[in-house]
This record gives structure tokens, C-alpha cells and sequence, in this order.
């Protein structure tokens, strides 16, 4: 008798929440709940028609595992959060994307946060994410505040750093050095003739940032460095807010031969601003910029600028916490993958 009433228990588990369970799968396909939930592991020992048996039973079934009871179960999360600064970015895009192809094959799932390049925001969804007790953690550079450092510590969760770089020792992360690529962009625009280089930006997070004073290095060391040169924005980059900032630029600083923009939208923006206004790009003005977006080659004239390794840099970092996770230790904790100067007609 005790046994006929396990199927009634499955049943009224089912009836009273709506989703089929473990039990219901194992049941369909005659075999045990652990049987089962082995089986649509992947985990060895299990023969195979046993696997298909169980496979063809949750398709009929329209079973989806419930990730928090098996966390539970196995005490191992498939949950890695990955914090970007912002999604209408094609840059972030970039990234997600190949982090999503290079974890999801082992079984684990990115869940994205975005902190709009507010350390507090992100210091609210760090609170939130590793309440859960997820795998591992991706996060965008390392501006963040001192509470979110401290919860990222404590927790114990593998976790790697996007986009820059550090030497600091048990610090994860994957990047390049912005600061190299703006100083490397500037003495291209040196070498081409142009002594009157202004650096336009917003936004203005820490990377942008960085590669502003790799301009200012660049220019110091070539004894041309004029302060007055910088345009700096806290607005969103866009391509309507470059088309505004190259108008700015040309009338408040005539003397201008080049313009570098910190990102690719920007300067195709004051590309098209140049179009539209009847100046010659680079006759009256060289214009350069960052990122090699979409649609930076196929601008008239096409985008000189800095194409940089945002796909590799989600693979890559996702390797290293994959790595983590496993309880290895990554040869080279710090990860640099380069920049290319890509120069075009522009410039």
C-alpha cells in the first residue's frame, strides 16, 4: 500500500504547482527519480538508452529543471552574473555575447546586470546577486565602491575583471591597457602632421578617462599638450551628441587641425557633422576614434581608429573563471590582449 501512494503524492505536487517535476519525468520513463535526474546531467554510468529514454520523456513532458533545488541539491550554483555598464553600448554587446557562447556549453548561465556606470547601483545588484550564492562573477573594471569590494571578498565567489588591467597580485582580470591605446592614437595623429589635437569625450567613465591622459602624455612628451583642447561631456555618448560636440569644437577652438573622440559613435557623429556642414575630412580636420564600432568603415570618408578585442576579451575572461570555478589556478592572473590602431581615410 505505501508504495501505490507515492504516484498520488507526485500527481497533487504537480496539480497544486503547475510544473512537472523530476518525479513526473522519472515516472514517464520507468526509471528512479535519481536515475533521471543523473541522466539529464550528462553524467556517466548512465547507459544510453536509458538517457534517451529519460530525454524523450521530459520533451513530452515539457520539463524545465528548477536551478534553485538543484543548487540545493548539488550545493553548486550554474548562475554567473555578469556586470556591464550599459546595454545600448554595442561594445558591452560584444562582450555578453561572447561570454555566453564560451559558458553555456558547461552548463552555465549568464545572468546580466547593468550599474548605468553608477558603482552604487552596482554595489545594490552585487548585494542582490551574491545573496545567491552564484559560480562565479564577471565584473567591468575595477571602479566600485569600498563595500562592494569587501562583499566580492567575503564571498568567496570566483570572480574576473573585464576591460582593464592591474598588477595587483589574486586580482583576475582580462583587458587591455586604455591608457597605451589613446597615447598610441594620439602619436598617430602627431606623426600625420597635426599639431592642434583635440580630445573630445563623455560619459566619462573611468576608461574613457584613461585613455584621455594617455592623449595628455602623448602631447606632453611632444611639447604640445594645450589643455584648452579637451572637450569633455557627463552625457551619454551618442552619434547626435558628436555631431553636436565637433560644431562645439570648431567654434570655440578654430585653431583645431584633428579631433580624437573617445568612442567610435561620437566620431561617426561628427563625421556626419562634417558632411553636412561642407568641411573636408581630414582636409580641414582629421577626425579619429575608439573602438571600431559598426559602421566605422563604411563612413565617408571610413574611421580611422582603435579597434579593440571585446569578443576576445569575453572569451577569454570566461575561460579564466570557468578555470576558477573548476579550483584551478590561471597561469597569468593579469591577461592583456592588445588594441590595433586601425588607420583609414580620416586621419
Amino acid at each position: 500500500m505505501p508504495t501505490s501512494s507515492h504516484p498520488g503524492k507526485s500527481e497533487s505536487r504537480r496539480r497544486s504547482s503547475g510544473r512537472t517535476t523530476l518525479s513526473d519525468v522519472a515516472k514517464a520513463a520507468g526509471v528512479s527519480p535519481i536515475t533521471a535526474s543523473r541522466a539529464l546531467r550528462g553524467e556517466r554510468g548512465v547507459a544510453q538508452e536509458l538517457v534517451q529514454r529519460v530525454k524523450d520523456a521530459a520533451r513530452q513532458l515539457g520539463y524545465v529543471p528548477d536551478p534553485a533545488a538543484r543548487a540545493l541539491a548539488s550545493q553548486r550554483s550554474v548562475q554567473v552574473p555578469v556586470l556591464v555598464p550599459l546595454l545600448s553600448n554595442a561594445l558591452f554587446v560584444d562582450v555578453l555575447e561572447s561570454v555566453h557562447r564560451t559558458l553555456f556549453p558547461h552548463g552555465y548561465q549568464a545572468l546580466i546586470g547593468v550599474t548605468h556606470y553608477n558603482p552604487e547601483e552596482e554595489e545594490q545588484l552585487l548585494r542582490t546577486y551574491l545573496a545567491h550564492r552564484p559560480a562565479g562573477l564577471l565584473v567591468t573594471g575595477f571602479d566600485r565602491t569600498e563595500a562592494s569590494r569587501q562583499m566580492i571578498a567575503a564571498s568567496g565567489v570566483p570572480c574576473v575583471h573585464l576591460m582593464e588591467m592591474t598588477p595587483a597580485p589574486g586580482v583576475f582580470c582580462v583587458g587591455f591597457s586604455q591608457h597605451d591605446a589613446g597615447h598610441r592614437m594620439t602619436a598617430h595623429l602627431l606623426e600625420r602632421g597635426y599639431r592642434h589635437i583635440a580630445f573630445v569625450a563623455a560619459q566619462l567613465d573611468p576608461r574613457t578617462m584613461q585613455r584621455a591622459e594617455g592623449y595628455r602624455r602623448c602631447l606632453r612628451e611632444a611639447g604640445v599638450y594645450d589643455p584648452r583642447l579637451e572637450l569633455l561631456s557627463p552625457q551619454p555618448s551618442s552619434i547626435r551628441l558628436g555631431a553636436e560636440l565637433l560644431e562645439e569644437v570648431l567654434r570655440t577652438r578654430p585653431g583645431v587641425d584633428a579631433v580624437f573622440f573617445c568612442n567610435d559613435d561620437l566620431a561617426q557623429g561628427g563625421l556626419l557633422a562634417a558632411q553636412r556642414l561642407g568641411l573636408a575630412v581630414p582636409g580641414r580636420v582629421a577626425i579619429a576614434g575608439f573602438n571600431d564600432l559598426a559602421g566605422s568603415d563604411q563612413m565617408l570618408p571610413p574611421l580611422t581608429t582603435v579597434r579593440t578585442p571585446r569578443s576576445a576579451v569575453g572569451e577569454a575572461s570566461a575561460q579564466m573563471l570557468l578555470a576558477l570555478m573548476r579550483g584551478e589556478v590561471p597561469p597569468n592572473n593579469s591577461v592583456d590582449l592588445g588594441f590595433e590602431l586601425t588607420v583609414r581615410e580620416s586621419t
